[in-house]
């Protein structure tokens, strides 16, 4: 089991940029998917992106994709995402999520796949 927990967010014009970080404590992190996640009230959370275990695959949410990057930090425990040319419909509270991999390289974007969260961090982009 890992313990994650957010950082990074607050209020940002649309345009701007923004870089969440999320630290693990626990065993075997290099051996998780870690990826990020995202909530508006009322919705659904949603999938924005993961890095396999093997710190060479990314995937993204289409809405995402060419303004968002992941990466991750094997040695420090850490995963980050860089937040680029945001907009409004990006204000959402940001999780960081877990998922052992056992070794096997599979992509899932579902919740229920991902069996540690953090607490989250708010993220706002106002127009």
């Amino acid at each position: 089991q890992l313990q994650l927990l957010e950082s990074g967010g607050g209020l940002v014009q649309a345009g701007g940029s923004l870089r969440l970080s999320c630290a693990a404590s626990g065993r075997s992190f290099s051996s998780y998917d870690m990826g990020w996640f995202r909530q508006v009230p009322g919705k659904e959370r949603e999938f924005v992106a993961v890095v396999w275990w093997n710190d060479l695959t990314t995937f993204y949410a289409d809405s995402v994709k060419g303004r968002f990057t992941i990466s991750r930090d094997n040695a420090k425990n850490m995963v980050y995402l860089q937040m680029n040319s945001l907009k409004p419909e990006d204000t959402a509270l940001y999780y960081c999520a877990a998922r052992n991999s056992g070794g096997i390289y599979y992509f899932t974007k579902l919740m229920r796949d991902y069996g540690n969260w953090g607490q989250g961090t708010q993220v706002t982009v106002s127009s």
